[in-house]
This record gives structure tokens, C-alpha cells and sequence, in this order.
């Protein structure tokens, strides 16, 4: 087992992750996802440092170098900032299953990058492997137009089953990781993964700030906390996702490579069906769950 700790922390994160991304659709939806990413930063931040403290006696990652803190809050401002805010508004606009498995996108992006800033090489049977994704995702995000539409409409025969903005935003977000976890590999090293989570919660956090700032929304913020079932989620939320997801992610990268890790950490979307159901009591069709089924099969086949 100890030769296989990054497969299994990227496992335990496909879990978590799967916890996460139901519980911030749910509190997302109530409190908007601005608020949110804020909010959940904040107690990702108190979590990591008295995590940070009782671990190594430092709740703050002082011991980091230069190139540490550089390149892992550069992969926070692109992991936080920029693709978890997407992430969570697609969430509001087309649901957690439909996001995350757009954001199936996310392990070819991040060996596309690995390739670009690691020198990873990508063969053949990757390539397959991402035009399997691409068409699962197809499968859901299209449907066909039923024949007495295409009369009328004879410039498309398919369409989006869901908003496009939803889609282009869940598509940011998967860009976001990929690259966000791969600056993460770069800028890590042998360092420790909990306090390598701080340093890009930390960067994320003051990157939130700055926006909410410039957005002019502080004064807006205090209305979230008198939300009960919304601040209940973003708990769970938090704790499951840049506490101890995020932190298992580091790990998996630390401990395997970063497409690999991708690979397995990318099957949420399949995951998330059976607890989806149960919340929202809707069943997914039955090409939503072969889309799903086929876009983490090419994944895994990007990285054979």
C-alpha cells in the first residue's frame, strides 16, 4: 500500500470532492456562489493553519522558500480564483453532476500543461483517450432535435441541453484545475502537502478579497450568515473540499504524477450520480450516465 499512497489519496479526494461539490450546489444556489468561494476559503483557512499547528507546530507555512510561495499562489489565484468561482456558478446554472463531468476536461488539460511546463509526454492512445471524453461530455451537453423542429430551424439539427453559459463556465473551471494542479505539482517539491493547501488557500482568499473589494460586495456578506441550511452546507463543504480535498490532492501529486492523479480523481462525475439522484430525485437518462461512463474512460485511457 505504501507504493500506491498518491493513488489512494487521489482516491479519498474523488470522494471528497464528490461530498463538496453536492453540498456547495446546494449552498451556492441560496447565497450565491461570490459568497461562497469567500466564505469557504475562510474556513479552509482556519482549518489548514490549526491543522498546520497541531501537525507541525506552525499554523502558519513560514518555512516555505520563495519559489514555494510563488508558484503555489500562482496555482491558487488560477485553481481558486479563477476556476472554482466558474466551477460554482456552473453549479447554480446546470447542477454539480453536469459540471463536474465537464469537468472531466480537466486531466487532458492537465497534461497538456505537463507536457508544456513538466516535459510529460503524451502518446497516441492519450489522444483517443480525450476525444472519448469530449464525446461522452457530447452525449450529455447535446440533444437532438426532434424532426418537426429541424424544419423550422434548418441551421442545427442538435442542441444544447443546457445553458451554454453554464457549459463555457464548467469549461473555464476544468481549465482551472488542470493547470492549477499541475503549477501545484511545480511549485511543491518534497513540501508538506497540508501547508502547501494553506499557502494556495491563503492566495486564494486575498485574491477573493481584492474582488470583493473592487465588486464593492462587503456589505453584502453579513446576509449569509443568518442563512442556517446554506452556512450548514458550506461547512461540509468546506471541510470536505479546500481542507481535506484539496490537501489529499497535494498529496497525490506529491506521491504519483499529476495525470495519473487527474485520472482517478476524475471519476466523480460517475460517483456523484447515485447521491445525486437521491437528493434531487431526478434520474439522469440513460445516454447522461453512458456520457459519464465514457468521458472517465477516455481519461483513463489518456494516461495508459
Amino acid at each position: 500500500m505504501s507504493n500506491h499512497i498518491g493513488e489512494f489519496a487521489a482516491l479519498l479526494t474523488t470522494l471528497f470532492w464528490t461530498i463538496t461539490a453536492l453540498s456547495f450546489e446546494t449552498a451556492g444556489k441560496r447565497i450565491g456562489s461570490l459568497h461562497l468561494n469567500l466564505l469557504r476559503l475562510a474556513m479552509a483557512l482556519v482549518f489548514l493553519s490549526v491543522f498546520s499547528w497541531i501537525q507541525r507546530s506552525m499554523p502558519f507555512p513560514a518555512d516555505a522558500s520563495v519559489y514555494q510561495w510563488t508558484w503555489l499562489s500562482i496555482s491558487g489565484l488560477v485553481g481558486f480564483v479563477i476556476g472554482d468561482f466558474c466551477l460554482f456558478q456552473a453549479f447554480i446554472i446546470i447542477g454539480a453532476r453536469v459540471s463536474m463531468l465537464v469537468m472531466t476536461l480537466a486531466p487532458p488539460i492537465a497534461a497538456l500543461a505537463g507536457w508544456y511546463f513538466l516535459g510529460d509526454s503524451i502518446s497516441i492512445l492519450g489522444i483517443i483517450g480525450m476525444a472519448l471524453t469530449l464525446f461522452g461530455i457530447a452525449l450529455v451537453i447535446f440533444v437532438r432535435m426532434p424532426a418537426g423542429k429541424i424544419s423550422e430551424s434548418r441551421s442545427a439539427k442538435v442542441k444544447l441541453a443546457h445553458p451554454l453559459k453554464g457549459i463555457l463556465l464548467a469549461l473555464v473551471a476544468a481549465g482551472g484545475q488542470g493547470i492549477g494542479l499541475v503549477l501545484s505539482k511545480h511549485g511543491m517539491n518534497h513540501y508538506d502537502p497540508f501547508s502547501s493547501s494553506l499557502i494556495r488557500v491563503i492566495a486564494g482568499f486575498l485574491g477573493f478579497a481584492v474582488l470583493f473589494t473592487v465588486l464593492g460586495k462587503w456589505k453584502e456578506l453579513p446576509a449569509s450568515f443568518h442563512d442556517r441550511i446554506a452556512m450548514k452546507w458550506l461547512t461540509v463543504g468546506a471541510i470536505f473540499g479546500p481542507f481535506l480535498g484539496v490537501s489529499f490532492s497535494m498529496i497525490a501529486v506529491q506521491h504519483t504524477s499529476a495525470g495519473i492523479a487527474q485520472t482517478i480523481m476524475s471519476l466523480v462525475p460517475v460517483l456523484i450520480i447515485p447521491p445525486s439522484i437521491y437528493i434531487t430525485k431526478v434520474m439522469p437518462r440513460a445516454r447522461e450516465i453512458l456520457g459519464a461512463v465514457l468521458a472517465v474512460i477516455g481519461v483513463t485511457l489518456f494516461f495508459l
